[in-house]
């Protein structure tokens, strides 16, 4: 993919890929989509949204697009039926998209400048910022978009002071709530939206968003389809896993987890490719098919009957996303935190 940056970089920015602000194009979730613009031309467009589903299927950029179309038509009546296509020439979009539009707030989790990394949380700080914003008068009296993303990373003095500005809403407002676990939200918040889930994508569907990249998505049907079950419906999945080396993590790390024999130096061998310098993102590739690995075996237990198998490994799954939030929040020994992942791994989906 080449393109031209200009949003502002985010905590999970990807090399090469465009933000959600700035892509064009919206894959899947025609239905989601058109059902939004028909409530906006017919005066229906709820105050606040939740788009809720599992991360990077295009929530934000859904978002987006929805927020394009009510600038680009502030007078419903004169919307069309399906959301505008955003041109990536046009003033509105390049204003939009870098952040410069003065309808427009976007709320992401902020960069610490003393720390020299992005924050692991959306702080009350960034929040405020939402009455000041509603507080002045839109440029052309058309629509204020509030986009939250995502809310989950709220922590709850955040959560609660965005439900202050819920409960009482200025017209011509929008809140977009973009979530990935809808159940980690206030359920005052919840009550306050109207939730549109978003599905997965399908496998044509991520093919779709990988063609063009560097490299390629793989020709052979048996791989294209591995690629399509690990991805999970998720493009941000999909490009990591072809793009950042994440098919021989995630192949690496089903190995350690099912072999009969415990091999330390592999244990050490993989704790050191995702855990070296500037390795975020294999990190975060290894962290998330960890949990994957876990979700799906407690998944499996439910569905054949072992309800205290999947109990268990359903906690196994929480204290692995604690484990997780706290090594990235305190900054911990990254080596040490693969390996004992894996020990983890090993113990639990062995019960």
């Amino acid at each position: 993919m080449s393109f031209e940056r200009i949003a502002p970089e985010q905590h999970d920015t990807l090399e090469g890929v465009p933000e959600p602000a700035e892509n064009p194009v919206l894959v899947g979730h025609a239905q989601a989509a058109r059902m939004l613009a028909g409530a906006y031309r017919s005066g229906k467009l709820p105050h606040a949204l939740i788009f809720a589903g599992p991360v990077g299927i295009g929530k934000a950029t859904l978002a987006f697009h929805l927020t394009h179309h009510l600038l680009k038509y502030p007078d419903p009546s004169t919307a069309p039926e399906s959301l505008a296509a955003p041109d990536p020439a046009s003033s509105l979009f390049r204003q939009i998209a870098s952040g410069a539009h003065p309808s427009v707030l976007h709320l992401t989790r902020p960069y610490d400048d003393r720390a020299k990394r992005f924050k692991t949380v959306l702080a009350v700080d960034e929040i405020r910022k939402v009455g000041q914003f509603l507080s002045l008068t839109s440029a052309d009296g058309g629509y204020r978009v509030v986009i939250v993303d995502a809310a989950d990373d709220m922590n709850t003095n955040a959560a609660n002071a965005l439900l202050k500005n819920l409960e009482e809403p200025p017209k011509r407002t929008l809140f977009i709530l973009v979530v990935h676990a809808p159940g980690r939200l206030l359920p005052t918040i919840r009550s306050r939206c109207q939730t549109i889930r978003l599905s997965p994508l399908r496998a044509s569907e991520l093919f779709q968003v990988l063609d063009g990249g560097d490299p390629p998505p793989p020709d052979d049907p048996s791989a294209r389809a591995v690629l399509a079950q690990r991805a999970g419906g998720s493009a941000r999945t999909a490009i990591l896993l072809t793009q950042y080396g994440g098919l021989e993590i995630t192949e690496a790390l089903d190995r350690l987890v099912t072999a009969s024999n415990r091999n330390i130096a592999d244990y050490h061998r993989l704790a050191e490719a995702v855990a070296g310098r500037d390795r975020a993102i294999p990190f975060e590739i290894f962290n998330q098919r960890a949990l994957d690995l876990l979700a799906d075996a407690a998944a499996e237990a439910a569905r054949s009957g072992n309800l205290a198998r999947a109990k268990k490994l359903s906690d196994a799954w929480q204290e692995a996303l604690e484990t997780i939030s706290l090594t990235e929040f305190y900054n911990l020994d990254k080596k040490q935190h693969a390996l004992t992942m894996i020990e983890r791994l090993n113990s639990a989906l062995r019960m």
